[in-house]
């Protein structure tokens, strides 16, 4: 508990802008733009560099922390409840997606199949490639099992949030 907790007090903002940079955030809120075509789903991304001494003495794990994200970035309000979250804490290198309940018993193997794609691409040093390839995946995913009928409407950011 110590080490994680001198990791993450270590693990200070601009770490997030070194991990993905702001060309990456470009491409990454691009690739979302184009993986959210031809299905009723939203993805969210957000990086975050470290949990706050509070959460760490709680305990809380970067899956806790994803949920929490999840619900204050609204991803849950989508008209279909089919909203994506992918996470990434960096002072612990996980990753994790959540999916809002419309889409989550569908997607579990895509989920862990995408959370992979980034770990491999952050192990070799291109975080921003296992993102968009994550992305993609998940945006893939939606169109087979969630296709949009008729117009779909861009109800979150594209954005990358960093935290």
């Amino acid at each position: 508990m110590l080490a994680r907790f001198f990791r993450h007090l270590w693990s200070a903002y601009w770490q997030a802008r070194r991990v993905i940079p702001v060309a990456a955030c470009s491409r990454i809120t691009e690739a979302i733009g184009r993986a959210e075509q031809g299905h009723a789903g939203e993805i969210c991304f957000v990086v975050e560099a470290s949990l706050t001494p509070r959460q760490l003495l709680r305990q809380t794990s970067a899956r806790e922390r994803a949920v929490e994200v999840f619900a204050q970035m609204h991803v849950w309000d989508t008209a279909h409840n089919s909203g994506v979250l992918i996470y990434l804490l960096l002072a612990d290198r996980a990753v994790e997606i959540v999916a809002d309940r419309g889409l989550h018993p569908r997607g579990d193997t895509c989920w862990s199949e995408a959370a992979e794609h980034i770990r491999q691409a952050c192990r070799a040093g291109d975080a921003a490639a296992g993102c968009i390839d994550a992305i993609v995946a998940v945006g893939d995913f939606l169109r087979r099992e969630f296709p949009a009928d008729g117009p779909n409407p861009d109800e979150l950011p594209n954005s990358v949030r960093k935290l």
